[in-house]
């Protein structure tokens, strides 16, 4: 079996950042979010920075342990059976795909006077558009009919919000997710690995 270890490295990370955005003052935390936010702002002034950074940082760290589970679930088990390389390409791809379309989308609505200025300062940090990624990703891991049970479900945990909402995070979680199921051709051979049919 697979070690996992970029899911368990990147854990590791954003327990790290947790634990300074608890201690940090509250005007120092805030400063730390837009800093390290991929936002229009800090995306026109430091790219490279911006779309890494941002994708260490959750923006509540009371919700740690639900990554936990979901990591272990999701990233895991995908990172298991591609292994790290792929895995890394696919969370990668995505994050940085739908942080930069839904960003640009952002800057779309500003421009034609649908959303307000502020917003090129908005908080957009976080773990979701991997999280999205690798859930469409993990469809093709999963056998028979509970794959296409599973892919309903993701599908319309992501469609939902977007329909009802359309934030440019839904947007961005819809890019995400279509993503990962767009990186089928990684997952051939998911028969060496039956411990995900479990």
């Amino acid at each position: 079996m697979r070690s996992t270890p970029g899911t368990h490295a990147w854990l590791l990370i954003i327990f790290c950042t947790s634990v300074v955005s608890v201690l940090a003052s509250d005007e120092f935390q805030t400063y730390l979010l837009h800093r390290t936010s991929s936002n229009l702002v800090q995306l026109n002034e430091h790219p490279v920075q911006a779309l890494l950074l941002s994708a260490f940082w959750i923006e509540n760290p009371a919700s740690l342990p639900l990554y936990v589970v979901l990591f272990e679930l999701i990233h895991a088990r995908v990172e298991r059976a591609i292994g790290t390389l792929r895995w890394v390409i696919v969370v990668a791809t995505a994050h940085i795909a739908a942080t930069l379309i839904s960003q640009k989308a952002v800057l779309y609505q500003i421009q034609h006077h649908d959303a307000p200025r502020h917003l090129i300062h908005v908080v957009d940090i976080g773990v979701s558009y991997g999280l999205a990624a690798s859930a469409g990703t993990l469809t093709y891991l999963l056998p028979g009919r509970l794959r296409w049970l599973y892919a309903a479900g993701v599908i319309a945990f992501f469609a939902i919000p977007l329909a009802a909402d359309a934030t440019f995070t839904d947007l961005g979680h819809a890019i995400a997710l279509t993503i990962g199921f767009a990186f089928w051709p990684l997952t051939r051979g998911r028969e060496r690995h039956p411990e995900l049919a479990r």
